[in-house]
């Protein structure tokens, strides 16, 4: 049956999890889209190297192929979607069809965040759109918030749980007081966290995310190598123990925030007081809390992975994209312009200034505190509030610490100093605190 004249018409490359969700929702709310947009959209071809594989979807007959030049060449197909992930095919492909007139939908934060300007650049040249809705926060239309509807803001700083594997392990050990590892087999058992949760556990994905909030928000160049990123593999028990007891819970957060012509950029466990909006998001969900001049503190929160979930952003993007094809408004195409300078510099993380969560391991012996107290006050860092747990003869105790701002600087040059004393057992411990200066 010929393809009706007025249809914009899709190839998708990778037929994973995004993959299978994306066609999913194009085959069976065909007819909604078509009644939404007044128009079909149509799923020409699928691209995959594995075409055996059940993915619990039927296609009709031709629909899936192995090869993804016949796609990129293929002149009827006006939109296509590249859901492989990695580096490599995925760029090439990407420029291939850039340069072939179409227009790209893409789920993959890796490449943008590392290869993004190459692409846009592309993409400006070429006069074709690059959607990357689910490229951060997989539901969360958060990418369209930034570049469209706080157009007319000045956004100040972002705070984002944008990573639902760590979150999960994160939760799991402060409601059910397991340690690191265990919680982590407990996510790769239940499918959230991949065989090698390297990326997930050590910030590296939430750092490929933000730094394309970073892009959009502050018009400053994709700096993935420049953001600071410290993952949750040494976070432990006791510490999530002794945050409640401050009031306060441990997230790996994203925190992006402008302060003059320096931007924070920064990865990394965190605390925040229990009363903070994205403190009690918990399990697989992600939050992003975005404070600007115009509109004040928003929160946006929902579901950062998955097939439907993820699969429905890719959706968005493609129905934006066709609607523009459609009503061949050229000037209607929104196009991401990303700056190759910036007025803007990014912070190094010596030089920001934080609230810090201390945990030493010390002897009860007379003068050790003292001792402790003199070495961060030479280094102008003060103490707000403190817990010491029991006394045992001969064996280090815990002493805990929250301190008022200081500079990380000034904070490592202090411990290093500090774990040298005779009377302090192993490294000290210190998480960044945020929303915890009064």
């Amino acid at each position: 049956m010929p393809l009706k004249k007025q249809s914009v018409r899709i190839g998708i490359i990778g037929f994973g999890t995004v993959g299978a969700g994306t066609a999913k929702i194009l085959l069976r709310k065909g007819r909604q889209l078509e009644r939404k947009l007044g128009f079909p959209l149509v799923l020409k071809n699928i691209a995959d190297l594995d075409t055996k594989r059940d993915r619990g979807i039927k296609l009709p007959a031709g629909v899936l192929i192995s090869n993804a030049n016949t796609i990129l060449n293929d002149p009827e197909i006006d939109i296509v979607v590249e859901l492989m992930g990695g580096i490599h095919p995925a760029k090439e492909f990407i420029l291939q069809a850039i340069r072939n007139g179409k227009h790209v939908v893409t789920a993959n934060k890796a490449l943008l965040a590392t290869e993004g300007q190459e692409i846009f650049k592309a993409a400006e040249k070429n006069n074709v759109d690059i959607g990357f809705e689910a490229s951060v926060a997989g539901s969360i239309p958060i990418i369209k918030v930034v570049r469209e509807s706080l157009i007319g803001n000045s956004i100040q700083s972002i705070y984002g749980i944008i990573n639902g594997t760590s979150n999960y392990i994160l939760t799991k050990m402060t409601e059910e007081g397991v340690d690191f590892s265990s919680a982590l087999k407990e996510a790769q058992a239940l499918g959230y966290a991949e065989a090698d949760p390297t990326f997930d556990i050590e910030g590296i994905d939430s750092a490929h995310k933000l730094t394309i909030l970073v892009s959009l928000a502050f018009g400053v160049p994709f700096s993935f190598k420049k953001i600071y990123t410290e993952g949750i593999t040494k976070i432990t028990p006791l510490d999530i123990q002794f945050a409640s007891e401050f009031g306060y819970k441990i997230k790996l957060l994203a925190i992006a925030k402008q302060s003059g012509k320096d931007v924070e950029v920064r990865i990394h466990p965190t605390m925040l007081p229990d009363s903070h909006m994205i403190a009690g998001v918990n399990g697989v969900f992600n939050a992003i809390y975005i404070e600007s001049d115009a509109t004040g503190p928003q929160l946006y929160y929902g579901r950062g992975a998955g097939e439907m979930p993820t699969g429905s952003a890719v959706v968005s993007d493609i129905a934006d994209i066709a609607g523009g094809i459609r009503n061949r408004a050229a000037d209607r195409v929104q196009k991401t312009i990303i700056p190759e300078h910036s007025d803007l510099s990014i912070k190094k993380i010596d030089d920001i200034q934080t609230c810090y969560y201390l945990r030493f391991s010390a002897f009860d012996k007379p003068g050790v505190l003292s001792r402790i107290s003199g070495i961060l006050g030479e280094y102008n860092i003060s103490i707000k509030s403190m817990i010491q747990k029991g006394r045992q003869a001969d064996k280090a105790v815990p002493v805990v610490m929250m301190t008022h701002e200081a500079r990380e600087k000034d904070m490592v040059q202090a411990l290093r100093k500090i774990d040298r004393l005779s009377a302090v057992s192993g490294k000290t411990v210190y998480l960044r605190v945020e929303g915890g200066e009064s």
